[in-house]
């Protein structure tokens, strides 16, 4: 268990690009308005990129999967070009499962993909180019998503599809300046090792953006993050990398503002943890944690309960998720209509972080999760990583720790509290409730071994980082923006 430690004596040591890039970070989440688009316009004008088109999205049986198809033997379901992606068997042994292990469905996609915002200063502000983007499995058709999100399949042309706007300011060394790049993960409850090239490049000059992308700031972003369902996953997982770390002291009059404002930003503040323990926290729960997979045939899930039919892959329990088919029409993608598989929750998740001020700073709580997808066995995840109704009823899941805490808190003491989708790209209306509390003062100062507190530039520097952080866990660390 890790224990409280004395302040760091001096300030923490950030790189100058870094600290530079945060600073300008801070200044444009606190512009929460700005002239190339009024943030109360977004709403009407994601609804009027719906009415400019044809989109719809079937669930249909497997056998109407066009291109696709079970693979003999195996039963694994792959698609005829040998790319995008393969639905599979995995079989996991981990602390926690029975001795036997576990089977389930698993989304194969070695390839990395692409997400990628571009960013420029307008009116000395930095402002980010978010496009208005239809995915097929979003609840309500178009987020904000970044200006390119593709995978490798998409702009290397296996679709056959359109060009995809920008790609060029992301692969052509020198036509930006890069502020993040790294290797992020995705749901590892439902990918194997799935990672993603999360980027933000800044132009100086001027672009023709067209119809379906506009220029915000990271202000305007965070009122919209208030909202349920507008600000898509993948957005979110690459503005949750943007350094924060060293931009400087920021006044706020009211405590919690600058408890929130102190943890993203003043190189000064204090944390209950030093960086190098962090490092060796986490790398002791990956060396002393299990976590051993293995890709099997698909069809081997039946013996772990799963049931198969020819419109579906679920679980006999009715928990956890189920495979489905999608026939899907959209005019405005690369390519306008396809078919493929998708996996759809049964029951909504919760992702809660509890806070606390600590020493005038705030921290947040966060575990050292093992996931079945994970790439190295552990990565931090919110306070609360869980599916409530897997908690309750006949064969439920013990309850995880601080579940109770965030379910019977009072209202007054979530400082954030939405909804939001997950990527629609692969999951059909997969949605959870995200929510940031206050920890009340008697809250126990004694954690599990896999637990810590952590202050948010932290998080934002390990960010710098891949496989660190999980994809919940950044959504969390963006949203808490909004706190100041």
């Amino acid at each position: 268990m890790l224990t409280d430690l004395p302040a760091p004596a001096g300030p923490l040591s950030f790189a100058a690009d870094r600290a530079g890039t945060a600073r300008r970070v801070l200044l444009s989440a606190r512009t929460p308005e700005s002239t190339p688009m009024p943030v109360d316009r977004v709403p009407a004008w994601l609804a009027e990129q719906a009415r400019r088109g044809e989109y719809r999205v079937t669930p249909v049986p497997f056998a109407l999967l066009r291109g696709w198809h079970f693979e003999e033997g195996s039963g694994d379901l792959r698609h005829e070009s040998g790319r995008f992606f393969s639905v599979e068997g995995l079989h996991v042994h981990a602390d926690g499962l029975p001795a036997r292990g576990r089977r389930q469905p698993i989304i194969v996609q070695p390839e990395v993909g692409l997400l990628g915002i571009v960013a420029r200063e307008i009116d000395g502000v930095l402002h980010f180019l978010m496009q208005a983007k239809m995915e097929p499995g979003n609840v309500n058709s178009f987020q904000l998503s970044p200006t390119v999100q593709a995978t490798r399949s998409n702009f290397t042309g296996v679709h056959q599809g359109r060009g995809i706007p920008f790609l060029d300011l992301f692969l052509e060394r020198g036509r930006s300046r890069v502020l993040v790049d790294v290797l992020q993960s995705e749901q590892a409850d439902w990918f194997l090792a799935k990672r993603n090239r999360n980027m933000i490049v800044e132009i100086d000059e001027d672009v023709e953006t067209g119809e379906g992308f506009r220029w915000l700031t990271l202000g305007q972003l965070l009122r919209l993050l208030r909202l349920d369902n507008v600000v898509n996953m993948d957005s979110r997982s690459v503005l949750a990398c943007l350094p924060t770390a060293g931009a400087g002291p920021a006044a706020a009059d009211d405590p919690a503002d600058a408890a929130a404002l102190r943890s993203f930003h003043d190189p000064g503040a204090p944390s209950v943890h030093g960086t190098t323990e962090v490092h060796s926290w986490l790398t002791g729960v990956r060396a002393l944690r299990e976590l051993v997979q293995r890709r099997v045939p698909l069809r081997e899930v039946a013996e772990d309960g799963w049931r198969f039919s020819g419109t579906e892959i679920g679980h006999a329990s009715g928990r956890r998720f189920r495979v489905i088919g999608a026939d899907v029409a959209a005019s405005n993608r690369e390519v306008g209509s396809w078919t493929q598989p998708m996996i759809q929750p049964q029951v909504p998740g919760l992702m809660a972080l509890i806070v606390k001020r600590i020493r005038g700073t705030l921290h947040a709580l966060v575990q050292a999760r093992v996931d079945v997808g994970h790439l190295n066995v552990a990565e931090l995840a919110p306070t609360v990583h869980c599916r409530p109704a897997d908690h309750t009823g006949p064969g439920s899941e013990p309850f995880p720790p601080f579940l109770m805490d965030v379910l019977t808190a009072p209202a007054e003491r979530f400082r954030y509290d939405t909804v939001q989708s997950e990527e629609g790209g692969r999951f059909y209306h997969a949605e959870n409730r995200y929510a940031v509390l206050e920890a009340p003062d008697d809250f126990p100062e004694d954690l599990p071994e896999d637990y810590a507190w952590l202050t948010f530039a932290q998080l934002t520097e390990l960010l710098a980082h891949g496989n660190y952080l999980n994809v919940e866990l950044r959504t969390l660390v963006v949203c808490a923006h909004t706190l100041y």
